[in-house]
């Protein structure tokens, strides 16, 4: 078995324990927030005139969100408060389930959109919390080498949810769905206490990782948002996953636009979001086997970031050349089995170059924040609409915005580069490859 895994990973002895549990943390988490991605979907294109305050909602409510998440953190360790987390979704899932079941038929649009709201919350703090752990645990070279087979974990997962989804949408209420998540993100919960306490890391000595693990981050809530004012380099990775939401924001609109006028039936529309999940991951699943490794360590960092804002060019081309569903299908496909394969991996390790703290509380805040400024941003699109710009006109605006997104990323890319080299300098013990 370590020999076939070998053959597709590099990993050492003393990692495989951390890396299984990793690529079992993220498959639990993907798998939950897959099976009820298309219902959020669903409702999105059901209430496509209010996704502009929907959206606006979400994004006071990240405010509100990162807050809370940065007093808890500064507060408790890792191995504490990640259960902990979890669990907080655990008990909303629940709430929204009983609120479907029970709540009269007149009230279920506030139902919905209170759903739309926090599954948009939810999504970026499950994954933000798990790439923070993540980035904690492992190196700048060991995130190079391994983070590619622990995002497979996420692909697998994220093709199990769909599955289910649209096996059972037709034969179960939309609130069941719910409590299959929920019991997916017991797991990741439950799988946090088993990651190995005294794991390599750095320059560290033997049980100085344990002693990091039980010790709380501290610091105060708002020093995620001060170091991301005062440093070029956290302001980029901020501005980066901006303009990454804001196009992404775009293509959702032009998703939501064509399907409502696409299908009639909820079911139908619910499972063609299903299906198109299952191809992205699908394709995610693919190109992390067998290309994002490779690309990752043969042409670097930067080129594997750059992929997905390159072929978002062509993608937003040919949407503005030709606007149909089937074009659009395509390039959501493509775009966003490429941010899971390539941009997401290679994003990462632009984090593993940051301080501990930062890499819970300014990253979370990017992560989650300005993942969501991005997206209040991209409304733009419905008062675009609104001044009566075509989907075509649009698509065509998108491309030098772009341009500029890719601009950022080759900046990026270079200064990680510098940070790992100035480390390994003050470390000259450590192995860091660039």
């Amino acid at each position: 078995m370590t020999r076939v895994l070998n053959k597709i990973v590099d990993v050492r002895a003393d990692e495989l324990r951390a890396l299984w549990l990793g690529f079992l943390f993220f498959f639990v988490v993907l798998a939950g927030y897959y099976v009820i991605r298309p219902v959020r979907d669903n409702i999105g294109a059901q209430q496509f005139e209010n996704l502009w305050w929907m959206f606006t909602v979400v994004l006071v409510a990240m405010i509100v969100a990162n807050a809370l998440f940065s007093m808890i953190v500064a507060r408790m360790s890792r191995r504490r408060f990640i259960p902990i987390a979890y669990r907080f979704f655990i008990l909303n899932l629940i709430i929204f389930f009983v609120l479907m079941q029970y709540m009269p038929p007149g009230k279920q649009p506030w139902v919905d959109g209170c759903f739309f709201v926090w599954v948009s919350v939810f999504n970026l703090f499950a994954t933000a919390v798990f790439w923070g752990f993540m980035t904690d645990l492992f190196t700048t070279e060991q995130g190079k080498r391994l983070f590619g087979f622990i995002a497979v974990g996420g692909s697998l997962g994220g093709i199990l949810g769909p599955i289910i989804t649209a096996s059972l949408v037709h034969y179960i209420s939309t609130g069941f769905l719910l409590l299959i998540c929920a019991a997916m993100l017991e797991v990741a919960a439950q799988s946090v206490r088993l990651f190995p306490a005294e794991f390599r890391r750095d320059n560290t000595r033997p049980g100085d990782d344990a002693a990091a693990a039980e010790k709380p981050i501290g610091g105060k809530f708002w020093d995620g948002v001060t170091h991301i004012c005062k440093s070029p380099y956290l302001f980029g990775l901020f501005l980066f996953i901006f303009l990454y939401t804001f196009t992404s924001t775009w293509t959702y609109f032009q998703q939501s636009e064509l399907t409502k006028s696409g299908f009639v039936d909820k079911a139908a529309r619910t499972a063609f979001f299903a299906k198109l999940d299952l191809s992205v991951n699908t394709l995610t699943l693919v190109l992390q086997i067998f290309v994002t490794g490779r690309l990752m360590k043969f042409l670097g960092v930067t080129v594997t970031l750059l992929f997905m804002p390159v072929l978002s060019l062509f993608g937003f081309a040919a949407m503005g050349f030709a606007p149909v569903l089937p074009v659009l299908a395509a390039f959501q496909i493509a775009r966003r089995a490429s941010t899971f394969a390539f941009m997401r991996p290679a994003r990462e390790v632009l984090f593993t170059v940051l301080r501990r703290e930062d890499k819970y509380k300014a990253k979370s805040f990017i992560d989650t924040f300005g993942y969501r400024c991005g997206d209040q941003f991209g409304v733009s699109y419905s008062g675009l609409k609104a001044l009566g710009l075509s989907l075509s006109a649009i698509s065509y605006i998108a491309i030098p915005i772009v341009a500029g997104w890719c601009v950022l990323g080759v900046w990026l890319g270079r200064k990680q580069h510098a940070r790992a080299l100035a480390q390994r300098q003050e470390n000259p013990e450590v192995a860091v490859t660039t």
